[in-house]
Parts: structure tokens; C-alpha cells; sequence
């Protein structure tokens, strides 16, 4: 049993089960563990210089490159945001846990009207028990954690996530100069919105410089999208360098990991919501203090659940056991690579679809559950995009070559495609002989991943919700329970598998602002007021609970 679930795992027993730990080490006693940086931004393929991208100008990303590793085969879980940062943050598919629908928990709507169909509440999946934000666990092993700000998980994550978890979160915050951080920093100006929102504003990529690609029709509405989405790009990079430039002040440019990378591909049309390369493939940098492995490439598989494992690999944190992911850096990596990335589409906002994917180093394969359907879906949010409206204004014309009204057509069964010789995934290649066994193999290979990590996908959405909440309500947790013994109270919870948080507050003071995950005892002098709550995913929030001391 590990050490920081031990007071929430003894559901059932009595307050004399609990034991007794020695007080956390003194600050600054723990081994040294490396700073790590995420620099994350949203909807982009890899449209850098570092990349081979003949038009965009990226040169602080591009100093990442030189300086570090550039991976060329790392994939996200889905084309899309919510599902994507789900797999992030826990290290399994969404297709496991039930956070596969675009979006399930939305406590706000876009001005186009709701996200979800009729029927369909916002929700917080009941997720399989164990299942939670991975910086906690680095909370756990003393990590000063930060997000600065998006979080989009598909569900309420536990207060004990992050130290900090908005627009000021930040490394500089953190109460020692010596305390190790996880920092991350969402870079929002390449989402897909800002195409239509930065319209008015002076480009730097100019609509004669562009590379329109076979998929789209060569118009000026188009190439106008297209240097609006890379003007874009050039304005990320320029932030990017703005966080650079604080580290070095700070002198933790040679101390801290850093990555960058995306949430999914592309964010313009046929791209995002998509389980093509264009949708899934996203850059990805890392640098290490002294620039070891400088100007190195590496081209293994790795998807967006292995990301989990490997920050806590390299902070050396032991892995949980229900991580789907596989370490690629660090003391626990993978002793193989991946053979095999698994993606997924389910609903995207109002349209439900199923699709599933597979890659190997070359090959694509697609199972479509819904074959009756084309790959294209009306989404309100979507139409707001000049380019979208283009195109289905030549669609309706008749104006698309054949290749780009393919997207309107009904979807086969299944596709395959060699993503060597035909990178834009527009030449099926599942009904030709010469592929039948590429095909049998990676089909295979979708039923294997299905087998093993089941697909919540292959329910109806309501059917499923019925399933997590069959009173038609979240459950309920236990209440948080308090025992003193010696100048010292540990804190339980009868749910298994829950969070627990605490907070302190000294006579006369307000309680820490920040909920400290709880592995131990907490030790109070007489007038301290000890505060706790128990949280667990797709539970309803608890209460919290409250202890003074005398």
C-alpha cells in the first residue's frame, strides 16, 4: 500500500486503526530533484522553423531545438482539447475513464449556443477509483506546483492538484528558493477562435507567403486564414521567449527540464476534431540543464499518456500503478519503445460520431463505428471560422476538387494509410491487396487496446452517465474524520481512493490559502485550527471539516 493513500484505504475500520508517522523532513533535507518547466500552447502542428517550416519564424522555439531534443512522433489522444488535457493530466485514454466526450464538464457556453446535446449536462465523470491529477503526486514528494491557467480536464480536479492555479501562478512564487517546481504555462494565442478574433490585427506572415495545402482550395479567404494562423504562431514564439528570458534572470536556465509542446494538431478546419496526423502529431521540444543531448532528434513513438509517467520519472516519484502511459525519460523509463499510438473520437459538441485510430511508424489505421457518417460535423462553434464558411460555400457550389469534398462523403468502414509517401492521409489504402497485411495487424491492434483498457466510447452517452450516476446524481463522500494523539491529528476519509487536503490556521490568522495534500499527521499547538476536506472525481464536492486544537 503506498504511504500517502494509507488514511483514506482503511475504509471501515475504527480510529484505532489509524498509525502514527515521524514528522515530514526539515526544509531543504529532501534529495535534489530537477526544476521542470512545461511551455504549452494550443491547436498547433508543427508549424516551426525547427520543423522545416519554410515561412514561419519561430526563433526562440527554434533555440529550444538547438539546444535540445526535438521529437518527431509524438501524438496526442484525441484532435481536440478537453479529451487531450485528460490524458495529460492523468495518464490514461479518456476512452477508459469516461472523459472522452468534447466537452463533458462546462460550467460556461460559447456564444453559439450550447456545447452539449439536448439531454446531456454538464458533468464530472465517475472516473475508476485511484484516478487523479498527477501533480499531486509531486505536491506529495514537496514540488511546488503551478499552472498558469487552463485546466479544460473534463472534470473537477481535487483542490490538493496545484499550490497555485491561475493568471499570477508561478515558479517566482514559490516559499523557498531552494524548493523544486513543477511550473506550467498555457499559451492560448494559436487557439483556432483567435483566426477569427485577431482578424483586424497587422499580420506577419503574409497570404502570398503561404503553402495552401491539397485539402483546401487556393482562395484569398483562405490564404487570409492561413497567415492569420501564422502570424499567430510568430506571436507564441515571442511569449515563449518572454518565459525564457525570466528563467535565465533567475538563474534557473541550467537548473530546470524544459518542454514545449502543444495540445493537439492544427486548429483550422479538417484538422482539429480530426484523427489525421494533422489533428494528432504535435511538436515537441525538450531541453536539459547544460544542454545535454543538444541538436539531437528522436523519432520513437510517444502519446500524450506517457507524459505523466515521464515527469514523475524524471522527479523520481514512483509511478501509480493505474497509469496507461509508459515513461520515456528518467530512472523509470519504458525498458521499449511503444510500437503502437491509439487515438479517439467521440462527441464533439452537439455531433456524436466514433472513430478510433491507430499508428505505427508509418502506417495509419481508422475504424469507424459510424461509417453511415462523413467525417465532416456541423459545429456552431466552428462556423465562425472564415475558412469554414469558404469552404462550404464552394461545397455548395461545387467548387472542391474531389480530394477536398472528400471530407463531406460518407466514411468507410476502414481506412489505412501511409503516412510516408501520402502525409496528408488522403489516398485510402484498406481495400488493396498489396496492404491487407499492414491492415489485419493494426486492426489487431485496435481490438488488442480495446480488450485491455475497455472503451467507454462504445456506450451512448446517456447510457453511460446512467451507469456512473445511477440515482442521477453524483455520490456522495464520506465525511472527514480527525484523531489526536500527541500533539499531532491524522485525517481519514471512509471513501477509498479519495484526496485528502488540509490547511492550517494559526490564533488570530486566516487558514493558508493553498490545500496541502495530506500523507501524514499533521502536528498543532493549542488555538491551531486545523481544516480538511476529502475529494474524489465525479464525487459531489464534501464538506469541510474542522479541528481545533487544545
Amino acid at each position: 500500500m503506498k504511504l500517502p493513500l494509507l488514511f483514506c484505504a482503511i475504509a471501515g475500520l475504527g480510529l484505532a486503526g489509524f498509525r502514527w508517522l515521524a514528522p515530514p523532513p526539515a526544509p531543504g533535507l529532501a534529495p535534489a530533484r530537477p526544476n521542470i518547466l512545461w511551455i504549452t500552447c494550443e491547436d498547433l502542428s508543427a508549424h516551426l522553423g525547427c520543423y522545416g517550416d519554410p515561412v514561419v519564424k519561430t526563433p526562440h522555439l527554434d533555440r529550444l531545438a538547438r539546444e535540445g531534443v526535438r521529437y518527431t512522433r509524438m501524438f496526442s489522444v484525441s484532435g481536440v482539447c478537453a479529451p487531450s488535457r485528460s490524458a495529460i493530466i492523468t495518464g490514461m485514454y479518456p476512452t477508459s475513464i469516461g472523459t472522452q466526450h468534447m466537452r463533458s464538464l462546462a460550467p460556461w457556453e460559447p456564444p453559439t449556443g450550447t456545447s452539449r446535446p439536448p439531454g446531456v449536462p454538464s458533468y464530472s465523470p465517475l472516473v475508476p477509483a485511484g484516478v487523479r491529477a498527477f501533480p499531486e503526486y509531486l505536491r506529495r514528494a514537496g514540488y511546488f506546483c503551478t499552472n498558469n491557467e487552463k485546466t479544460d480536464y473534463q472534470f473537477e480536479h481535487a483542490p490538493t492538484t496545484w499550490d497555485q492555479n491561475s493568471k499570477t501562478a508561478h515558479w517566482r512564487n514559490r516559499p523557498r528558493p531552494d524548493q523544486p517546481f513543477f511550473a506550467i504555462f498555457n499559451l492560448t494565442v494559436t487557439h483556432e477562435s483567435q483566426v477569427w478574433m485577431r482578424a483586424n490585427e497587422p499580420l506577419t506572415v503574409q497570404p502570398s507567403q503561404v503553402q495552401v495545402p491539397p485539402y483546401y482550395p487556393d482562395t484569398p479567404i483562405v490564404r487570409q486564414s492561413l497567415a492569420r494562423f501564422m502570424s499567430n504562431v510568430e506571436t507564441m514564439d515571442r511569449q515563449v521567449g518572454e518565459i525564457l528570458q525570466q528563467l535565465e534572470a533567475d538563474g534557473l536556465l541550467e537548473k530546470t527540464i524544459i518542454f514545449f509542446y502543444s495540445d493537439h494538431g492544427n486548429g483550422l478546419p479538417w484538422a482539429k476534431r480530426e484523427l489525421l496526423d494533422r489533428g494528432l502529431h504535435v511538436p515537441f521540444l525538450v531541453r536539459y540543464p547544460q544542454q545535454a543531448r543538444a541538436g539531437s532528434l528522436d523519432t520513437a513513438l510517444h502519446s500524450f499518456v506517457d507524459l505523466a509517467p515521464t515527469v514523475l520519472s524524471l522527479a523520481g516519484v514512483p509511478l501509480p500503478k493505474n497509469f496507461q502511459g509508459q515513461a520515456f525519460l528518467g530512472d523509470q523509463a519504458a525498458a521499449r519503445p511503444r510500437a503502437y499510438i491509439y487515438a479517439a473520437r467521440d462527441r464533439m459538441d452537439t455531433v456524436y460520431d466514433r472513430v478510433r485510430a491507430v499508428r505505427d511508424h508509418r502506417y495509419k489505421y481508422f475504424r469507424n463505428y459510424f461509417p453511415e457518417k462523413p467525417h465532416y460535423q456541423n459545429i456552431a462553434y466552428r462556423l465562425q471560422q472564415p475558412i469554414m464558411q469558404e469552404i462550404l460555400r464552394l461545397h455548395q457550389a461545387g467548387g472542391l476538387s474531389p480530394r477536398q469534398a472528400r471530407w463531406f462523403a460518407p466514411k468507410p468502414p476502414e481506412e489505412l494509410y501511409d503516412t510516408q509517401t501520402d502525409p496528408h492521409e488522403l489516398n485510402n489504402l484498406a481495400d488493396q491487396p498489396p496492404h491487407a497485411a499492414k491492415l489485419a495487424e493494426l486492426r489487431q491492434a485496435h481490438q488488442a487496446w480495446l480488450k485491455q483498457y475497455g472503451d467507454l466510447g462504445a456506450l451512448p452517452e446517456k447510457a453511460m452517465l446512467a451507469q456512473m450516476f445511477p440515482s442521477g446524481q453524483p455520490p456522495q463522500l464520506a465525511p472527514v474524520a480527525f484523531k489526536a494523539r500527541r500533539g499531532q491529528v491524522a485525517i481519514r476519509c471512509a471513501t477509498p481512493q479519495v484526496s485528502l487536503g488540509y490547511r492550517v490556521a494559526r490564533p488570530g490568522q486566516p487558514p493558508a490559502p493553498d490545500w496541502w495534500p495530506y500523507t501524514q499527521p499533521v502536528p498543532l499547538t493549542p488555538g491551531d485550527t486545523l481544516y480538511a476536506l476529502a475529494h474524489r472525481i465525479g464525487y459531489a464536492p464534501g464538506q469541510v471539516a474542522k479541528w481545533v486544537a487544545r
